[in-house]
């Protein structure tokens, strides 16, 4: 368990995806075999949380959906769409970050 947390500030939360994201300081190929492994166990752990992210921002966009289609306030519509607006571009960004499993190792060893 401690190690979890060891590996912890290699990764800074993002407020607007709501997981943390990979913040690494040095080159991949400056950190030992040890910390690289960690941090892509770390990483794995985050990523596989990232389709239960979605699926509570789906039911966000479903519910404003619901409650735009009610809506008769022009302004409080234009509102609506753009929360939704919003809602659907974290999500498509939290599927490139999901999509991404190897990139915090390949993207680096390859420099």
């Amino acid at each position: 368990m401690g190690a979890t947390l060891d590996m912890e500030q290699y990764f800074l939360f993002n407020s607007r995806l709501g997981i943390p994201l990979p913040d690494l300081k040095e080159n991949w190929e400056e950190y030992d075999i040890d910390t690289r492994h960690g941090i892509l166990l770390h990483w794995e752990k985050i990523r596989g949380s990232i389709p239960d992210r979605i699926a509570e921002l789906e039911k966000t966009i479903n519910l404003k959906q619901s409650q735009l289609s009610d809506e008769s306030n022009f302004i409080r519509s234009c509102e609506l769409n753009s929360e939704i607006s919003e809602l659907a571009s974290i999500i498509n960004d939290l599927w490139l970050w999901y999509r991404t499993q190897q990139d915090i190792s390949s993207e680096k060893i390859h420099r």
